[in-house]
């Protein structure tokens, strides 16, 4: 079981996006679980639950309340979603004092059966992240084209870092994402070759490119592959697909 920890400190980044759109491109091909790890649970809404069809969520899961193979929830045979709730505002206050609170949610999913898990985290460096981090094989980074995104990865490298030496020292950065990309922006040209310069291949070649669509989905509740299968977004995370398989060599 692959376990990928997609986070970056700054929000509005297409962290959500991508764990919902490359795991259903993924759940052709092989068993996917998607864990929400955010109090606002916008991959849980953009799956299409609402609270009631919710119940227990990743936050009993690491209480250790409820096992996570009865906190799933089946979104089609090859794809499953552990969802959120808003009791993850509180995870940083409520797990503070427990014993090894940084590997909570790795020992929640052990004992699960799945090719892939696709870990989608708040827009923090806390503990939810760590957790995240912690369980983890690998780490991508959605990054938005735009100047201080650059800025932005020595923190979360940082925080990498430190996971490795104290917690996780097998964990590896898989690769850096490239969203919301117009190639009509210089700006945006820059950044990317600003990327390719100072990450080389850990730099995916797939750029997840700004279109209309990929925000048009959440709100109905579909990944981009059943919303506009023929749209820029579906192009795109199709490719991604290909090219986190070809990177995480299950293929």
């Amino acid at each position: 079981m692959y376990i990928c920890a997609v986070a970056n400190q700054k929000g509005g980044v297409g962290k959500t996006t991508t764990v919902h759109n490359l795991g259903m491109a993924l759940s052709r091909h092989v068993k996917t679980l998607l864990v929400d790890l955010d109090a606002q649970g916008n991959l849980t809404d953009a799956c299409g639950l609402t609270a009631a069809d919710v119940q227990a969520s990743s936050y009993e899961v690491m209480a250790g309340d409820r096992a996570a193979s009865e906190a799933v929830c089946v979104l089609s045979d090859s794809l499953h979603l552990l969802p959120a709730s808003r009791d993850l505002a509180v995870a940083e206050l409520a797990f503070a004092t427990r014993m090894g609170r940084e590997n909570l949610l790795k020992k929640s999913l052990q004992g699960l059966d799945y090719d892939y898990v696709l870990l989608d985290c708040p827009p923090s460096l806390g503990l939810l992240t760590v957790n995240a981090l912690t369980a983890a094989h690998s780490l991508l980074i959605p990054v938005q084209a735009e100047y201080y995104a650059l800025a932005g990865l020595e923190l979360i490298q940082q925080t990498m870092q430190s996971v490795r030496e104290a917690l996780n020292p097998s964990l590896s950065l898989l690769g850096i994402l490239l969203t919301f990309y117009d190639g009509r922006k210089s700006l945006n040209r820059d950044v990317a070759e600003g990327l390719r310069e100072s990450w080389g291949e850990m730099l995916f070649s797939t750029c997840i490119r700004d279109n209309v669509a990929l925000a048009e989905a959440p709100s109905n509740g579909k990944s981009i592959f059943e919303y506009r299968a023929k749209s820029f977004g579906a192009q795109d995370y199709g490719a991604l697909a290909s090219e986190f398989l070809a990177r995480t060599r299950k293929i």
